[in-house]
Order: C-alpha cells, then sequence, then structure tokens
C-alpha cells in the first residue's frame, strides 16, 4: 500500500511550481461554478420554464462560450495571458453576483451570454499560461493536473450545491460562486506576478502558420465538437434525466455527478502516466476516450435498473480522463507552429459551439421523442465522432511521410 501512494505521489513529480499555483487557482475557481450543473434544474423547477425555453437559454450559454474563446485568444496574443486571466475571473465573480436577480427569458438569455462571454476569455489565456510554465516533456501531465484541480472542485461543488440548495435555496448557489472567482483572481494576482514566475517553455515563431490552413487541425476541430456535444448532455440533459426517470434527489444528483470529480481526482494522473509511456498515439487514445463515453449513453437503455447510472457515470468518466488530457496535449503540440492563443481559442470554441447544439438539441430531442430515443441519437454522433478522429489519424500519417520525404 505504501508503494502504491509513493507510485501516486511520484507521478506528480517534475512539475513546476508555477503549474501547482495555477492548480490552486482553478480548484478554487471550479469548487465555486456550483450554478453550471444545477442550471437546467434551477431554471425548470425554480423558474418554470419549459424544457424548449432551457434550451435556448443553454444556447446563448453557448454562444458566449464562443466568443469568449475567440476574444480570449486574439486578446492573449496581443496583451498576454496574465491580464486576460486577471480581468476574466474578476469580471466573472461579479456578474455570477448579478445573475441571481435575473428571472426573465430575454434577460437570461443576454446574461447568461455575457457571463459565459467573460469567463471564457479565461480558457485560452490559461492554457498558453500552461505552455509557458511547463517544460515540454511535462505538458500532458501538466494538463492533467489542472484538470485534477477542475474535477476536485468539480466532485465537491455538485454536493455542496446540493446541500445549499436544500438549506439556502438556489440564490445561495450564484453567492458562492461570485465570491469564489474573485477570491480565485486576487490569488492568481498575488502569486503568478509575471515579473517573478518562472517561464520554462515560450514560443517564439517567425512565421507562424494560421491555424485556418491548418487541414489536420479543423478535422480535430470537429471530432472535438462532436465530442462535447455527446460529453456536455452530463451537464444538462443528464439531471433532468435524473430526476425525472428515477426519481433522485438534487443531493443524489450531487452526489453521483461528485463521484466523477472524485474519480478523475483519484485516478486520472496515474492513468495518464501510464498511457503516456505507452506505444499509443494522442489521438488514438481519444477515439478511445470518445468510445467510452458514447457506451456510457448505451446502457442507459439497457435497463431501468437505478445502478446503471452509477456504470454510466464510470463509463464516462473514464473516457473522459482519456479524452481530455490528450486532446488538450495535442492542441498544444500543434499551436507551437502558429499564434498560440489563437490555436488554443479554437480548441476551445470546438467545445462553446458544443455548448451552444448540445444543450438545445438535447432538450428539444428529450421534449419531442423522450430519454430512450435521444441517447441512441447521442450514440449516433459518438460513432460519427469516432470515425473522424480515425479520419485524423491516416491524415497525420500522410502529414509525417511527407515531411520525412522533404
Amino acid at each position: 500500500m505504501k508503494k502504491l501512494f509513493k507510485n501516486y505521489i511520484n507521478t506528480f513529480g517534475g512539475l513546476s511550481k508555477e503549474v501547482w499555483w495555477l492548480a490552486l487557482i482553478t480548484l478554487i475557481n471550479r469548487a465555486g461554478t456550483m450554478v453550471i450543473p444545477f442550471l437546467s434544474l434551477y431554471l425548470t423547477k425554480h423558474l418554470n420554464f419549459t424544457l424548449a425555453d432551457v434550451g435556448w437559454i443553454m444556447s446563448f450559454f453557448g454562444l458566449g462560450s464562443v466568443v469568449g474563446s475567440w476574444i480570449g485568444g486574439k486578446v492573449t496574443d496581443m496583451i498576454g495571458y496574465y491580464k486576460v486571466m486577471l480581468v476574466s475571473l474578476v469580471l466573472t465573480g461579479v456578474l455570477f453576483l448579478l445573475m441571481q436577480y435575473v428571472e426573465t427569458f430575454e434577460a437570461l438569455c443576454a446574461g447568461i451570454f455575457l457571463l459565459m462571454l467573460v469567463a471564457d476569455t479565461f480558457r485560452p489565456a490559461m492554457f498558453v499560461a500552461l505552455n509557458a510554465y511547463s517544460k515540454p516533456e511535462n505538458k500532458t501531465r501538466s494538463l492533467t493536473l489542472i484538470r485534477l484541480a477542475i474535477n476536485l472542485g468539480f466532485s465537491a461543488g455538485p454536493a455542496l450545491g446540493g446541500l445549499i440548495i436544500t438549506n439556502l435555496g438556489y440564490q445561495g448557489l450564484f453567492w458562492v460562486d461570485g465570491v469564489t472567482c474573485i477570491l480565485a483572481g486576487i490569488l492568481l494576482l498575488n502569486v503568478l506576478n509575471p515579473r517573478k514566475a518562472k517561464v520554462l517553455d515560450e514560443v517564439k515563431v517567425e512565421n507562424p502558420q494560421s491555424v485556418y490552413k491548418d487541414k489536420a487541425f479543423w478535422i480535430f476541430f470537429v471530432a472535438m465538437f462532436l465530442f462535447g456535444f455527446v460529453f456536455l448532455q452530463y451537464f444538462s440533459v443528464m439531471p433532468i434525466y435524473y430526476k425525472d426517470a428515477h426519481a433522485l434527489s438534487e443531493i443524489e444528483i450531487g452526489l453521483l455527478m461528485g463521484m466523477n470529480g472524485f474519480f478523475i481526482f483519484l485516478l486520472e494522473m496515474p492513468l495518464i502516466k501510464w498511457l503516456e509511456d505507452s506505444k499509443y498515439s494522442k489521438v488514438f487514445l481519444m477515439l478511445i476516450g470518445l468510445v467510452l463515453t458514447g457506451l456510457s449513453f448505451v446502457v442507459l437503455n439497457m435497463t431501468a435498473w437505478v445502478g446503471i447510472l452509477i456504470i454510466g457515470m464510470l463509463l464516462m468518466t473514464i473516457g473522459e480522463m482519456i479524452a481530455f488530457p490528450f486532446s488538450n496535449a495535442f492542441a498544444a503540440e500543434r499551436a507551437k507552429k502558429g499564434n498560440q492563443g489563437e490555436y488554443m481559442a479554437l480548441y476551445s470554441i470546438s467545445f462553446s459551439i458544443a455548448h451552444i447544439f448540445g444543450h438545445n438539441s438535447g432538450m428539444q430531442l428529450v421534449d419531442k421523442f423522450g430519454f430512450e430515443t435521444t441517447w441512441n441519437i447521442i450514440t449516433g454522433l459518438a460513432v460519427i465522432g469516432v470515425i473522424t478522429l480515425y479520419i485524423l489519424m491516416r491524415v497525420l500519417k500522410k502529414e509525417k511521410r511527407k515531411l520525412q520525404s522533404i
């Protein structure tokens, strides 16, 4: 047991102090984003919106994310990641505090759009900062540490969120979200001063290639959109499925979703370390992750047994643990060919567009056809995503052969 624990600790070795600070800032920020997994329930149960209305509101959530990611990438390339991250965290905190007073459909659409626009300027800036503070050989594990922080916060967030809703109502969630974002900004200001932080991998490209001319990256973009579309059902439609089809309470939903973050915290870093040492390519590992995520929907239609929800969550969790770190590492590696902010923004935008269509489509499908048909359609999209990643593998092999022949 002692050896197992020592091996687990060793998987964190070699990461820079700045990466650990980034992870802590992300943990504080993410622990407070407990409104997000309960947003669909808040809108339907507390504000009495229909599923169709919630779908459109969630589309503005995604649209704000797209615009924010694009602006974040552009501004990061112009003024640097530090200023973008700081402003994003503090303003997001203020907007979360204000969102609790917004209750009409039109105002919610506008408010959610603005909130996500400001919040998601943080993502490309954080990815570029992570690249700068990581040695090349540690990039995937650094990204995994950030995801570990996200999921540790996310495992605590929904569980705490369920308790806060029960005792203080939904308004309490907005206060916690706002305050934690501002606290994360204050911490960033104190520990990651660009004059003191040590840059380990500064990339300067003489003639940067535009991401918009990178064919392989566009195929990757489509695959990530499809993966995001499938994955995001767990954060909008799935909580409603848990409540309506299996009669789970908010606390039970919070604990089930918190299990996802707990297992990622426990297992992801050793799993990534092991997979990094394997002979498999990043794209092949992404493909396996998407297969497992698709299977998590297949099992839901196999039985009405409530235990299948745990099996589905475990399949999705393992798929997520594999797909996200290696897709992130692939994007960061490819970004060295051009403007890093532009590349990492497009990577973020693939998931932002999935937010636009994924939540809304899921809600509309459930509203018209029910959960069983919806899960079958989502599985079909996962299959298309797997095929897209296979095509990417072929394109990259051709690209590699072409470079070798020059």
